[in-house]
């Protein structure tokens, strides 16, 4: 068997997003022990640098062994007990998810169904909390992987607490790409993922508890379902001062995590946050000039994911195999009811660049005027142009 050397693609789907080369260069760094005094530094320096992106003040902010749906599961195994009663959002793939992970801890998981590309309402989580009882959380994606759509979150964390309920909250697609605001938002457990908008391979989950969440955890009648996920005890592995063995730790992913976060630190959020603003809006008005509308309201568009409705008469699926076949180039297609029917684009971390925007709209042009779907060369480029001279 010979040598693997992957083909050089621009990741531009859903997940995972392009990593910067001295993320690349930190996984090859030579291995320690995960409880080495060395070692240990690196946890500490990761810790540091999460609360930051989450901007939270949380004494339990770690990086979770696994991948961000190692995050979704541990947000719901460790808070989740038999009988307990859940409010989910579901307007999505990962919305039924989590409603499925409540369901498999034995919750009572009260869905709040909205359409695909629409939000979840805050009224109807009003509602819910108030007809349902005693409610032991409520759960929601602030940015949904399927359709595009950014969930508003800064009064639902006030709400929770007036309804003394726990608010969990999916971040994996937006830590990063635009505020996560883990304290002024009341959150209090929220799991992201490495490989989205933070740069880093998947294979690690950036988690974060509050102290009402923490002492929720503590006051379990029955002991949590997972053994690996359970936090009690994983705390125990993070806790600056003690770090009393759980699981060997994967030490080079954690050496890429920690160079990911240095190089969100050394650009700043409020940079990072308005280059996927731009970039996105630049996207989307060339795929607009392209004749593909977006699929969520503006208010409510991711600017790391934009998701776009493909018109009936062009086969999505052969223009996606083309763009990778010819042109080196990953997007995504629609998942459950949008399958065959949307793109998903990603601009996250290292993908969102203004030369890859032009690069993709420059290859669907092609594409398109071959398959005569349109007439006039450079109109998208000309159209994403137009927005980037804005800002000149």
């Amino acid at each position: 068997m010979q040598e693997f050397l992957p083909p050089r693609r621009l990741l531009l789907g859903p997940g995972p997003s392009m990593v910067h080369p001295r993320v690349l260069r930190a996984l090859s760094t030579p291995l320690l022990g995960h409880l080495d005094p060395a070692f240990l530094t690196v946890m500490n320096d990761i810790q540091s640098l999460l609360r930051e992106t989450f901007r939270t003040e949380h004494r339990f902010t770690i990086a979770i062994s696994g991948t961000g749906s190692a995050g979704m599961e541990a947000a719901i195994v460790n808070v989740v007990e038999p009988g307990d009663a859940v409010i989910v959002g579901v307007n999505g793939v990962f919305g039924g998810r989590l409603a499925t992970v409540v369901e498999r801890c034995g919750g009572k998981a009260i869905r709040i169904e909205a359409p695909w590309g629409q939000i979840v309402p805050q009224e109807a989580i009003e509602t819910a909390l108030r007809q349902s009882g005693p409610v032991k959380a409520v759960v929601l994606v602030h940015a949904e992987t399927s359709t595009g759509v950014r969930q508003p979150m800064e009064s639902i964390g006030r709400l929770c607490r007036d309804h003394e309920a726990l608010l969990i909250v999916d971040a994996v697609t937006s830590l990063g790409g635009i505020p996560v605001d883990v304290d002024r938002w009341n959150i209090d457990v929220c799991y992201s993922g490495t490989q989205k908008c933070l740069s880093c391979p998947p294979g690690l989950a950036p988690f974060t508890l509050s102290d009402r969440a923490l002492a929720a955890i503590k006051k379990r009648r029955t002991p949590c379902q997972s053994w690996y996920l359970d936090m009690a005890l994983v705390a125990d592995y993070w806790a600056e001062g003690s770090r009393a063995y759980h699981h060997t730790a994967p030490i080079s992913m954690l050496y890429a995590l920690r160079e990911a976060l240095r190089l969100v630190e050394e650009e700043g959020l409020p940079a990072r946050f308005a280059r996927h603003q731009l970039n996105s809006e630049a996207l989307l008005a060339g795929l607009m000039a392209l004749g593909l509308a977006p699929l969520p309201p503006a208010e409510h568009r991711l600017p790391m994911l934009t998701c776009v409705t493909v018109p009936a008469h062009i086969d999505e699926a052969a223009v996606r195999a083309q763009l990778l076949q010819t042109f080196g180039i990953e997007i995504g297609g629609g998942l459950g009811p949008l399958k065959g029917k949307v793109w998903r684009i990603g601009l996250m971390g290292e993908s969102c660049t203004e030369a890859n925007v032009l690069t993709l709209l420059n290859a669907l042009e092609e594409l398109f005027i071959r398959s005569g779907w349109i007439a006039t060369p450079g109109l998208a480029l000309q159209t994403a142009a137009r927005v980037y001279s804005r800002t000149r």
